[in-house]
C-alpha cells in the first residue's frame, strides 16, 4: 500500500512571498513549474494552535474509525459535539480534512496516512 502524505511547512511571510514571486517569474519566462501542495504556517506557534493534541486525536479517529458523521466522531472521541464540530470546521478550513456530504449526514474524511513537517531555516 502506498502511503499518502500531506506536507506541512513553517515559512515566515517574507519567505512565502519570495517563493511566490520566484514562481510567478518562472511562469512569466515560460518555464514549467513543479506543482507543490501542502499547508504552510507562519511560525511554529501558529502550527501548534492549529494542530492541538485534541485535533490530532480527531484526525487519528477519523482516519482509523471512519465516522459517518460529526456526531459519531464526537461519540468516538468522548467529547462534546459542539467542541468537536468547531474543531472539525477548523481542520477543514486549513485543509487537514474534507467533509463528504451524504444524503443526511456530513462525514469528515482524512485522505492521507502521514503528516510531514518541514521547517525552513
Amino acid at each position: 500500500m502506498k502511503v499518502k502524505k500531506i506536507k506541512i511547512g513553517i515559512k515566515d511571510i517574507k519567505t512565502a512571498l519570495d517563493d511566490f514571486a520566484a514562481t510567478a517569474e518562472a511562469i512569466e519566462r515560460g518555464e514549467k513549474v513543479k506543482k507543490e501542495t501542502g499547508i504552510y504556517f507562519t511560525g511554529i506557534e501558529a502550527f501548534r494552535k492549529a494542530l492541538t493534541p485534541k485535533r490530532l486525536e480527531l484526525l487519528h479517529i477519523i482516519k482509523t474509525r471512519k465516522p459517518s458523521s460529526i456526531n459519531e466522531l464526537a461519540r468516538f472521541a468522548k467529547r462534546d459535539i459542539k467542541n468537536v464540530a468547531d474543531d472539525v470546521k477548523h481542520l477543514e478550513r486549513i485543509g487537514f480534512i474534507i467533509i463528504e456530504e451524504g444524503k443526511r449526514k456530513s462525514a469528515p474524511v482524512v485522505k492521507y496516512d502521514r503528516i510531514n513537517l518541514e521547517i525552513t531555516v
